[in-house]
């Protein structure tokens, strides 16, 4: 059973796989990159953690079947979480003016 299994990474995680190649500051950063983009998201039609990436930023929702553009790595980037809020703001204040 997997109990006497022993744990295979201290620290490496997904990255294990490039060995001692590559460097460990590299590494880093791209297991952070991998590990986004191996991770389900909430979807926001269905509510559900199943938002898979198929392809560079473009994200599908296996339950509903729902499919978005988002960042290459990860369902939304910085960037757009900026667009999107200021967008709202504008939109309020053209909604306040008479």
């Amino acid at each position: 059973s997997n109990s006497t299994m022993g744990k295979r990474t201290r620290k490496v995680g997904i990255t294990g796989k490039y060995g001692t190649r590559y460097g460990a500051t590299l590494r880093k950063l791209l297991r952070k990159v991998e590990v986004s983009q191996h991770s389900t998201y909430r979807c926001a039609f269905c509510g559900k953690d199943s938002v898979k990436r198929t392809v560079v930023g473009i994200w599908s929702c296996g339950s509903c079947k729902k499919t978005v553009a988002g960042g290459a790595y990860s369902l939304s980037t910085a960037s757009a979480v900026t667009v999107r809020s200021t967008i709202a703001r504008l939109r309020k204040i053209q909604n306040e003016a008479p």
